[in-house]
C-alpha cells in the first residue's frame, strides 16, 4: 500500500519506519524540512509540501495524519478537504478530541472523502515496532481496504474496528483517562516508599513487582527504568504535564452523570504538581518520558 504520512515528529518518524518495514510504501512530508530528509534515509519517498504529497500518491489516495491535536489538525485536515478526491481516505492518527473528529469527518465527507479516526497507543517505541490502534470511521467496508495496513503495523490483536466516526478518538480519550490513574497510582505508592522509615531501591522494588505481582505492568517496567537512570530522580522536576485527555475523560463523565474520581484526582494532582515539586510528580514525569518521549522539567 502506497500511503502518504503528514507529520514525521517523534511518533510520525517511527510510524514511518514501522510502514516501510512492512512492506508499505511511504510518501512523507513535514514543516520540517530536516524529518523529510531524516525519513527518506528509512526509504520514505520526500514530499516539499502537503499538495506535492497528494500528488505523488495513486487514486484513491490514503494519508495518515499524525500532526499535534488542536489548530495543526484542523488546518491539515481543512488543506486535504481542498485538495483531494472522492473515495480518497484520510487517517487522522493524533491525538484529536473526538467532537472535533465529528467536525472533521463532516468536512471530508461532504468531499466524498472518507475519514476515520484513529487513537494510537503505545507510545513512540509502538510506533515503531508493533502499536495499538483503536480506530473509528462511518463505512467499515472501506474500513477493509485499509485493514491491511494495521495487519502489518498493530501489535497481534492490537487494533480494533470501533464503529461510526468519532469511536476511534473517544475510545483511546477513555484510554488515556485510564492511564492518568494508573501513572498517579504508581506514583504516590513510590512517594509513600520514598517517605517511610525503610531504605528502599525503588529500581529494585520496580522490578520485583514487575515479576508476578498483581500490579505488574509496562508502566512499573517504564518506573525500573527510570529509577536505574537516576535512583531518586533527583534530576528531574516533580511537574507531570498533559495533553488534556485526561480532562476530556472527566468532562464527558460528568455530561453522562457517571462518578470518575480516580481519574479526576489524578487530573487534579497534574495540576498541583505544576505548583508545588513532588516525587509522585517525579514518577509520573519519567513515565510519561518513557513511553512517550514527553518532555520533563530538569532540575
Amino acid at each position: 500500500m502506497k500511503i502518504g504520512l503528514i507529520g514525521l515528529g517523534k511518533m510520525g518518524i517511527h510510524l514511518a519506519q514501522n510502514m516501510l518495514r512492512n512492506d508499505n510504501e511511504v510518501v512523507g512530508f513535514d514543516l520540517n524540512q530536516d524529518l523529510v530528509a531524516e525519513a527518506a534515509t528509512y526509504g520514505a519517498k520526500k514530499a516539499t509540501t502537503l499538495a506535492d504529497l497528494v500528488n505523488q500518491l495513486p487514486q484513491p489516495r490514503v494519508i495518515w495524519v499524525m500532526v499535534p491535536a488542536g489548530r495543526p489538525t484542523d488546518t491539515t485536515i481543512v488543506e486535504l478537504s481542498q485538495a483531494l478526491a472522492v473515495d480518497d481516505i484520510v487517517i487522522d492518527g493524533g491525538n484529536t478530541f473526538w467532537k472535533d473528529s465529528l467536525r472533521h469527518n463532516r468536512l471530508l465527507t461532504e468531499q466524498g472523502v472518507h475519514f476515520f479516526d484513529c487513537g494510537s497507543s503505545g507510545g513512540w517505541r509502538g510506533a515503531l515496532e508493533g502499536g495499538n490502534f483503536m480506530i473509528g470511521g462511518d463505512d467499515a467496508e472501506v474500513f477493509e481496504t485499509i485493514r491491511p495496513l494495521f495487519e502489518g503495523i498493530a501489535q497481534k490483536d492490537g487494533y480494533l474496528y470501533t464503529g461510526k466516526a468519532g469511536s476511534g478518538h473517544y475510545l483511546k480519550m477513555v484510554h488515556n483517562g485510564i492511564e492518568y490513574g494508573m501513572m498517579e497510582a504508581i506514583g504516590e505508592g513510590f512517594e509513600v516508599l520514598q517517605a517511610s522509615d525503610f531504605d528502599y531501591d525503588n529500581a529494585a522494588v520496580a522490578k520485583v513487582w514487575n515479576h508476578g505481582s498483581v500490579v505488574r505492568s509496562w508502566l512499573m517496567e517504564l518506573a525500573e527504568d527510570a529509577f536505574d537512570q537516576d535512583a531518586n530522580l533527583d534530576n528531574i522536576k516533580g511537574r507531570m504535564h498533559s495533553n488534556g485527555e485526561g480532562q476530556w475523560t472527566v468532562q464527558d463523565a460528568m455530561d453522562h452523570g457517571i462518578a470518575t474520581p480516580v481519574i479526576a484526582e489524578a487530573v487534579m494532582a497534574r495540576y498541583r504538581s505544576l505548583q508545588a515539586d513532588t516525587f509522585d510528580g517525579k514518577v509520573v514525569a519519567a513515565l510519561r518520558n518513557g513511553f512517550g518521549g514527553h518532555a520533563m522539567d530538569k532540575c
